[in-house]
């Protein structure tokens, strides 16, 4: 019965994403022009791949079909793996070197199922 309430939680906040019509952006669109997104609030949806956390905080990897990135937390822990996560956060360029970017998304807000 607590998983179905989880379920539908999940469900009803992302219909409510889809609703005020917003959506997320692919792992690959923003590693590949990282500078058009530095410093805003972007949405990313997935699977956590890597998580450690401890005394609230914490940091995930999430990766969708296009690559992966990493997600800090500054509160509220981080999801286990395997887990299914929709993300908002501030995402942040950290460095462009040739053809490889590295960037963290901040996290503001999560989804998880």
């Amino acid at each position: 019965m607590r998983r179905l309430g989880k379920r539908l939680l999940f469900v009803g906040v992302v219909l409510a994403f889809v609703a005020c019509n917003t959506k997320t952006t692919s792992i690959k669109t923003l590693l590949s022009d990282p500078g058009k997104y530095d410093g805003k609030t972007v949405r990313i949806a997935g699977e956590v791949q890597q998580s450690i956390g401890a005394l609230g905080f914490g940091a995930y990897e999430v990766k969708d079909e296009s690559g992966t990135i990493p997600v800090v937390t500054q509160g509220g822990g981080a999801p286990s793996r395997g887990a299914r996560v929709g993300v908002e956060g501030t995402f942040r360029a950290a460095y462009t070197l040739g053809t490889s970017s590295r960037a963290v998304l901040v996290e503001k807000k999560r989804v998880s199922r």
